[in-house]
């Protein structure tokens, strides 16, 4: 037993020390930053983000932001995941295929597309204004529904494959068995696939607002200055006011907020689940 420890032990140690050094000693030195100054110890960088209005509303725009990218990310992938799910095998495939593409693309250049297409000569302003809908001057740049269309084409991915492994396990078996008992096909998918694929929408959910409240490309580009967000604002203070202490107040912040989004998660599927 005390040899199957040891040999457990120099498997883990490796993983162990690279979580060591690349995450949790950065985290413990933003800590320090945040609470201690020139003078020592001081919660005065967060005093400063609670009783400015601009800041709080930095934080909140971030929530918002985030919650819509998630229920928006789930409503789209919920489907797309079933209907890969009971699909053929080569229907399936080709399905994977197209939602792991843009993964293999670089967010800043999947951006920059979206940048193009938003802007006034974009596509999207151009069939706008030419149906007589908008002025010659409309743009979706610089907008929170442009940053909302950008973040959910970067996270469906992980929505729909999130809950494409949940899918993928339950017995189609049970579908027929609500419908011999009479449920029409919503009904059946109601009341047997959407209480029995929580963990992953669960799991896809937690992903997609972790990585939006936390992203900095996308809402950069699109949303530019004007409409921050917590991750931006936190560059701003590094690069700009060069306030590494209000900034690293900012990130734990910003990294407590995430961590409480593990609360529901796991209440929700931690007694069922596992």
């Amino acid at each position: 037993m005390t040899t199957d420890r040891n040999e457990n032990m120099l498997l883990v140690a490796p993983g162990l020390l690279l979580l060591a050094f690349a995450f949790l000693l950065p985290i413990l030195r933003m800590l320090s930053l945040s609470v201690f100054g020139p003078e020592g110890f001081t919660l005065a960088w967060f005093v400063q983000f609670f009783s400015e209005p601009f800041y709080l509303y930095v934080l909140w725009r971030t929530i918002r932001l985030s919650f819509i990218i998630t229920v928006i990310s789930a409503a789209v992938g919920f489907p797309l995941a079933y209907i890969m799910a009971r699909s053929g095998p080569r229907v399936r495939l080709w399905l994977i295929i197209v939602i792991l593409l843009p993964l293999m693309t670089s967010v800043v250049i999947r951006t920059f597309g979206w940048m193009v297409i938003f802007e006034r000569g974009g596509i999207i302003a151009t069939t706008l204004h030419s149906l007589g809908l908008v002025k010659r001057n409309f743009t979706l740049m610089r907008t929170e529904t442009a940053i909302v269309i950008g973040m959910v084409q970067v996270l469906l991915p992980f929505m729909t494959l999130s809950i494409l492994g949940v899918i993928s396990r339950i017995d189609i078996r049970l579908e027929e068995a609500a419908r011999t008992m009479g449920c029409s096909f919503l009904q059946s998918f109601r009341h047997v696939v959407l209480p029995l694929a929580m963990p992953g929408i669960a799991a896809g959910s937690l992903l997609a607002f972790t990585l939006s409240a936390s992203s900095f490309v996308t809402p950069n580009l699109l949303g530019g200055p004007r409409l921050q967000v917590l991750a931006t604002s936190i560059y701003t203070s590094v690069t700009q006011t060069l306030d590494w202490h209000f900034a690293a107040a900012q990130a734990v912040i910003l990294f407590i907020g995430i961590a409480l989004t593990l609360l529901p998660y796991m209440k929700l599927t931690g007694g069922r689940h596992g």
